[in-house]
């Protein structure tokens, strides 16, 4: 027998990304800003420069905008501590948990360091989406999270005016085999492990409905690989690609080391779609303000605006940035002494 009264209309698949202002990292305060609102809170100091007592033990902190903060125990080891979150990257809610998982756990391996434990960060619209959501997300990042070999000890939960999640994670290294973002030297290679383009195909989600599985793939993929690979070959200087792009990175990175980055734009590995995407327009504002930070510093030479908003385009758990060639991965350019003013030569 038919049932009697109205038919049920299933309910349509809910968006996440259409109830965020923004979207992964590229939701980041402008790194302009963001560098201004922390000037003067610590003292400047030289690399390796030594501050006296306990202060000494804080190995990177503040000073270079570094991917994480490092402290040396009294074992001999030293602890890696940072923290990500942002809002909705993807419309699935544990593709969103994984990536939100990859792409915390990359601030750890971008210092040469093994994550340890990680702690959930969650701001959701309770009255707006249902909880069940919620748990695909976290449920998405501990998948992450169990595959790296890492613990997660719970965390913290607000309501909030829309839906934001990442992880704080910890980790331990060896202070002998760090990578930081200031030690760069003139003469060294560049190796990109991760292909640019998320961002671009991500704003084209976030407008469309479109899903590309190879940007997903992309952005949950681990470094620990090419972090491993890194401290093999005995580089000392990396970091990874987020929200500030490669040229937003790579410049943080120059002024840094006190050298300049010469970028063969034609070497950088790419995703498939992206290229096309950026022509049909789909540049997010997290992009345009990257390059609008690095443009005072940056000799771009022939380079189209298309290509320098590919390369500016704002990461979401991108690759690798290595001063070091490492196999299996594409050198990129090289760091040359610096010139005055420049950080960034585009070839």
């Amino acid at each position: 027998m038919k049932p009697v009264g109205p038919t049920a209309v299933p309910a349509a698949p809910v968006r996440l990304t259409q109830f965020a202002h923004g979207g992964g990292c590229a939701c980041k305060i402008p790194p302009g800003e963001l560098e201004a609102m922390v000037a003067g809170l610590l003292p400047p100091r030289n690399p390796g420069q030594a501050l006296g007592g306990d202060e000494d033990r804080l190995l990177v902190g503040l000073d270079d905008g570094d991917d994480a903060a490092v402290v040396l125990t009294g074992d001999g080891t030293a602890l890696v501590s940072t923290a990500d979150f942002f809002t909705p990257v993807v419309d699935d809610a544990r593709d969103w948990g994984r990536i939100a998982a990859a792409n915390a756990l990359s601030d750890v391996y971008a210092m040469g360091g093994r994550p340890v434990v990680g702690l959930n960060l969650l701001g959701w619209p309770r009255d707006v989406l249902p909880a069940e959501l919620a748990r695909e997300v976290l449920a998405g990042a501990l998948e992450i999270a169990r595959e790296a070999g890492c613990f997660v000890g719970g965390g913290h939960s607000i309501d909030s005016p829309e839906p934001l999640y990442g992880m704080a994670m910890t980790g331990l290294v060896d202070p002998d085999r760090l990578l930081r973002n200031d030690a760069g030297r003139p003469g060294v290679p560049l190796t990109l492990t991760k292909p640019l383009g998320v961002g671009i195909l991500n704003n084209r989600h976030k407008r469309t409905g479109e899903v590309f599985a190879h940007a997903v793939a992309s952005m949950t993929a681990l470094n620990d690989r090419a972090a491993a690979a890194a401290l093999e070959a005995g580089a000392v200087c990396a970091t990874d690609v987020t929200g500030f792009g490669l040229l937003g990175h790579l410049h943080k990175l120059a002024r840094a080391s006190g050298v300049t980055a010469v970028v063969n734009a034609a070497a950088v590995p790419v995703l498939d779609g992206a290229r096309e995407s950026l022509r049909a327009g789909y540049v997010s504002g997290g992009t345009r303000r990257n390059l609008d930070w690095v443009r005072p510093h940056l000799d771009a030479g022939r380079a189209s605006q298309d290509e320098l908003h590919l390369l500016a385009d704002a990461q979401t758990s991108g690759g690798l940035l290595v001063a070091g060639e490492i196999p299996g991965h594409l050198v990129i350019g090289e760091l040359v002494p610096a010139v005055a003013g420049t950080t960034l030569v585009i070839r």
